[in-house]
This record gives structure tokens, C-alpha cells and sequence, in this order.
């Protein structure tokens, strides 16, 4: 606690600081764009914004929305970590629709990464209508 009251904690600070710093705002976000390059600096927004889209389905997993199941097509590695995660480009084919193939950037546990043939879900990405998240495969360890 504080002097003057509760502070905030150090997650809600860390958080709006990782906002900043995806933003490109405030003196973090700035700092870090200056610091790194363009294209340096569009891969640290894009590893953010998966990392994100993780606390997003937790949180609509955690809230009942219904999942779509799908199935992989194929899955191809970008290089990239978080949290010791691969981040990977997954083809994928909603099950039982006839529409084309679409490919979903997401970070896969490295204890259960996906192989094609096998059926993962997904749920509506609220901030992108017709957008998809990816889910895992329904089993929970």
C-alpha cells in the first residue's frame, strides 16, 4: 500500500507498459520503436499480439463461448518464441464446411503442437468478425 492509497500491482503495470510498447506510445513504446528497427520492431508487435490473443481465449474459454472445431492442413514454423512457445502458421480447414483452407498465426504449446490430420479448435475472434482464435485441441493437462 502506498501513501497516498492502493497503488496499482505489478501486473496492471506491466501490462500498460506492454501496451505502450505494442503502440509505439508513451516512453517505453517509444524508446522501443527508436531502439529497434522497422522490421525488428513489427515482429516484437506481432509476438505481442499473439501472446494477447492467448489471454483473450482464456478468458472466453473461462466465459462459455462455444468453440468451432477444425482441422489442421498443415503447420509451418516462423522461428519465433514466447515463453519458451513456438509461434507457428497453422492451415486450417473448418470441419465439415466446404469453404477454403485459411492460415492462423498462433503460439502452440511445444508439449501438444499440432501435426496435420488433427482437429484443434477454434473460437470467434471477437475484434475481427469472421476471425478466428486458435484454442488448443480441447484436452487439458
Amino acid at each position: 500500500m502506498g501513501i497516498f492509497g492502493k497503488g496499482k500491482s505489478r501486473e496492471e503495470k506491466a501490462a500498460k507498459i506492454a501496451e505502450q510498447v505494442a503502440g509505439g506510445k508513451g516512453f517505453y513504446g517509444r524508446m522501443t520503436r527508436a531502439t529497434l528497427g522497422a522490421e525488428d520492431y513489427a515482429k516484437l508487435q506481432q509476438t505481442l499480439g499473439a501472446h494477447n490473443s492467448v489471454a483473450t481465449v482464456q478468458q472466453l474459454l473461462a466465459a462459455g463461448v462455444p468453440t468451432v472445431p477444425a482441422v489442421v492442413v498443415s503447420i509451418s514454423d516462423t522461428g519465433r518464441l514466447v515463453n519458451f512457445d513456438p509461434v507457428v502458421d497453422l492451415v486450417l480447414q473448418l470441419a465439415g464446411a466446404t469453404a477454403d483452407p485459411f492460415t492462423l498465426r498462433t503460439i502452440v504449446s511445444k508439449l501438444r503442437i499440432p501435426r496435420a490430420g488433427d482437429q484443434v479448435l477454434l473460437i470467434a475472434d471477437p475484434a475481427n468478425p469472421g476471425g478466428y482464435l486458435y484454442a488448443g485441441d480441447g484436452a487439458r493437462s
